[in-house]
C-alpha cells in the first residue's frame, strides 16, 4: 500500500518565508520547511497496482501555468479543538482550475470523489492542546502575511512515509503545466 497525495511544491524562498512564521505557539508541531506544500488532492492509501493508473491520469491533465500568492493565516478547528495552523492562498482561478482537473482525472479512474470543499492552504503546524489565546495572537500577528507571487508551472505526485517524527514526503513524479 502506498499513501499518496498531489500537491504544488513551493519555491525555496517561499518555504524560508513560511518557516519564519513557525514559532510562538505551545502545542504546535511545526511542519519541516522541506515538507511545506500546497495540496491539490489527498489520495490516501492505494494498492501498488493503482499507482500506474494514477500516474497516467495525472499525466493527461492539461492546464495552463499561473502565478500564485500566499496570504494571510488561519486555523482549522476552534478553541481547544484547533488542529491545524495554516497560511492562506490569494484567490486564484488558475489554482482552482488545476485542482478541479486533478480531481476529475482521479475520479475518472475510479477513486472516490473528495467530499470536502477544497480550501487551498499550506499547513504550518499540527496542534495539540494549543492555548487559544496564543493561537489568537499568532493569527493576529500573521494576518497580513504575504509571499509571492510565484510561478506555478508543474504539480507533483507525492508518496507520504509516516514515521515517529512525522511524515516524510517523497516526490514521485512531476507533471508540467502548459
Amino acid at each position: 500500500m502506498k499513501r499518496l497525495f498531489v500537491a504544488l511544491e513551493l519555491p525555496d524562498a517561499v518555504r524560508r518565508h513560511l518557516a519564519l512564521l513557525q514559532a510562538g505557539v505551545p502545542g504546535a508541531r511545526w511542519v519541516e520547511p522541506e515538507n511545506l506544500h500546497l495540496t491539490l488532492r489527498f489520495i490516501g492509501e492505494v494498492e501498488d497496482g493503482v499507482l500506474h493508473d494514477i500516474d497516467e491520469a495525472l499525466d493527461a491533465v492539461s492546464a495552463p501555468s499561473f502565478d500564485l500568492t500566499l496570504e494571510g493565516s488561519g486555523q482549522f478547528g476552534t478553541g481547544t479543538r484547533a488542529r491545524t495552523l495554516w497560511a492562506g492562498v490569494a484567490r486564484s482561478e488558475g489554482l482552482i482550475h488545476l485542482q478541479q482537473k486533478v480531481e476529475s482525472a482521479l475520479v475518472r479512474i475510479g477513486l472516490p470523489a473528495e467530499e470536502r470543499k477544497y480550501t487551498p492552504h499550506v499547513s504550518l503546524a499540527r496542534l495539540h492542546n494549543a492555548p487559544p489565546e496564543r493561537l489568537a495572537r499568532f493569527l493576529a500577528e500573521n494576518g497580513l502575511f504575504r509571499a509571492g507571487p510565484f510561478r506555478v508551472d508543474r504539480f507533483t505526485l507525492f508518496l507520504s512515509h509516516l514515521g515517529r517524527g512525522g511524515a516524510l514526503y517523497e516526490p514521485l513524479q512531476d507533471y508540467a503545466l502548459t
